[in-house]
């Protein structure tokens, strides 16, 4: 494969996860209107669990004696990446919009960055905590609504502060990847799918006995098993590809699109409004991140 032909699949299959991930919210959005966000979430899991295994089975057998290994990492990556994060994020999605869902998941590369300086002493330059400010300023523009300092007199609507918290847990995932074991990633996602399943089963009962689930239509089905397939199988593949062809490091730029697609996707899908906050939300949080990974990675 030529340079070019190489750069063009790796694109369109990261492009395409960051469609899928971004898609995500509003997806959410619109199922959270018939399914129970706890429950959702465990089906979610469970339904990519039974997808993923067939495929898993013999990388899996082959590679049992490392998963057993480091079992407990990665029942704690799936437990607080996978589980915590959908959870939050679907009940956030109950009380505020499918853009600032969006929109709000672009400052976890903010929290990484902050957790690798505070815990593994990393050290940060001068243009990255530019970045950094410029990202954060970002997130509390839109959690606001454009009104900054209401943030300390009527504090953070609900469905903002439990996606923020959501975030918290992704990026408490994403700085704990870096003792992840070498395993193929079928192996990898099976085992993070089960142990999100079985993380979100005590949610799902509670939610249950509080607010019994009524049986959802069959567009609420199909919502559920496009969530399953393409932002959690689908999305993982592109994504595995893309870093395959032009490593990491290129790769992830493309994170950066996420919050666009998905403010996008929900004004063309949902009809939510993208008002001016929203606008210079992205141009701060994209220009923040980008600034601040590419100081990182000269």
């Amino acid at each position: 494969m030529s340079g070019r032909s190489l750069n063009v699949a790796a694109y369109s299959m990261l492009v395409l996860a960051a469609m899928l991930w971004g898609g995500n919210a509003v997806a959410g959005k619109l199922a959270t209107a018939e399914w129970q966000p706890f429950l959702l979430t465990s089906l979610r899991w469970l339904f990519a669990f039974l997808a993923l295994l067939p495929f898993a089975l013999p990388h899996l057998r082959r590679e049992w004696p490392l998963i057993r290994q480091h079992l407990v990492l990665l029942v704690a990556l799936g437990a607080i990446g996978m589980a915590c994060f959908n959870l939050l994020m679907y009940l956030a999605l109950h009380t505020t919009t499918a853009i600032n869902v969006s929109i709000i998941q672009s400052s976890m590369p903010v929290m990484i960055m902050l957790a690798n300086f505070v815990v593994m002493q990393e050290r940060v330059r001068g243009l990255q905590i530019v970045g950094l400010v410029f990202s954060v300023l970002g997130v509390l523009i839109v959690t606001t609504g454009g009104a900054v300092l209401d943030l300390f007199r009527a504090g953070l609507v609900l469905g903002d502060g439990l996606m923020l918290l959501a975030c918290v847990f992704y990026a408490g995932y994403t700085f704990g990847l870096r003792w992840r074991p070498k395993l193929h990633w079928l192996s990898y996602m099976t085992v993070l799918a089960a142990s999100a399943f079985v993380m979100t089963i005590p949610f799902s009962l509670y939610e249950y006995q509080i607010s019994p689930q009524v049986w959802p239509s069959p567009n609420a089905w199909v919502l559920l098993l496009y969530v399953t397939i393409f932002p959690t199988v689908v999305s993982q593949v592109a994504w595995a590809r893309g870093v395959d062809l032009i490593g990491s490091n290129r790769a992830g730029l493309f994170f950066n699109l996420i919050p666009v697609f998905g403010a996008g996707l929900a004004v063309l899908l949902l009809g939510e409004s993208l008002a001016w906050f929203h606008v210079v939300a992205l141009i701060l949080v994209l220009g923040g991140i980008t600034l601040a990974e590419r100081v990182a990675r000269g």
